[in-house]
């Protein structure tokens, strides 16, 4: 029996997505060799979500900036199935994720995954605070994550502090490094929107921390807030390797 591959791509462009069971009901077969061999050929995806029991066509899908696309309750991703979208956005996490950070992004329980891609070595894995966390397995990546996870917990714990409360020595060498790292305006700017989240004394607070005047870190905040911030070059121009001089032979 001939089985025509338009059923499958009119159902998928009518309802979106489809399950295997109503794709097999469509074109009159329990085969699911044949309905893979039609998808096949028309160019599909499964859902990350449901244990990928979904499937759509490939031309359908409106990604977002995320990569994600869903359809109802139903998630797609353009990394195609649950363990490497995970992967991809622990990797771009600029502070890396805990699982339960992962389940609000992608909407599905994650706990499993993050432990599958731990065991293969393709995420890392460390106890911060009581709470595992995940970064990036390339070393360079991992160390800037780290590092700025410390910083944030670091800064959101001073709104709780009291006169005498301290921060760890460990969370207060990492946030004053962080802040070492940048230049003058973005530590102006980092510094306001750290006292915007204070909120009121925030620019008191946040300049003694850091070492700066709280008339600067108020500058920083209106600078950040009220949109008037100058866009600078990572590299002054004319910075860098100067240009070897050409020896010509006498």
């Amino acid at each position: 029996m001939v089985f025509d591959p338009d059923v499958v791509r009119s159902l998928l462009q009518s309802q979106k997505i489809a399950t295997l069971a109503e794709l097999k009901e469509a074109l009159g077969t329990s085969a699911t060799m044949t309905v893979f061999r039609k998808l096949t050929g028309l160019g599909y995806r499964t859902s990350y979500s449901h244990r990928g029991k979904y499937y759509t066509l490939e031309d359908i899908p409106r990604f977002d900036e995320r990569g994600l696309w869903s359809y109802g309750a139903v998630w797609f991703s353009r990394d195609g199935n649950l363990l490497a979208t995970a992967q991809r956005f622990v990797e771009e996490a600029d502070v890396g994720c805990t699982g339960s950070e992962l389940h609000g992004l992608l909407s599905v329980e994650v706990k499993e995954p993050l432990l599958q891609l731990h065991r293969r070595r393709r995420v890392d894995r460390e106890d911060i605070g009581g709470m595992y966390v995940y970064f990036s397995m390339e070393p360079s990546l991992r160390r800037g994550q780290r590092l700025r996870r410390e910083s944030r917990q670091a800064v959101l714990e001073m709104g709780d502090l009291t006169e005498q409360a301290e921060l760890s020595p460990e969370l207060k060498a990492a946030i004053i490094l962080f802040f070492s790292l940048l230049d003058e305006q973005r530590r102006r700017l980092y510094a306001g929107l750290e006292a915007h989240k204070l909120g009121h004394g925030g620019d008191s607070k946040i300049g003694e921390f850091l070492g700066i005047d709280a008339h600067t870190v108020a500058r920083g905040r209106r600078e950040l807030f009220g949109e008037q911030v100058q866009r600078q070059r990572v590299r002054k121009k004319g910075g860098g390797r100067k240009p070897a001089e050409k020896k010509h032979p006498k």
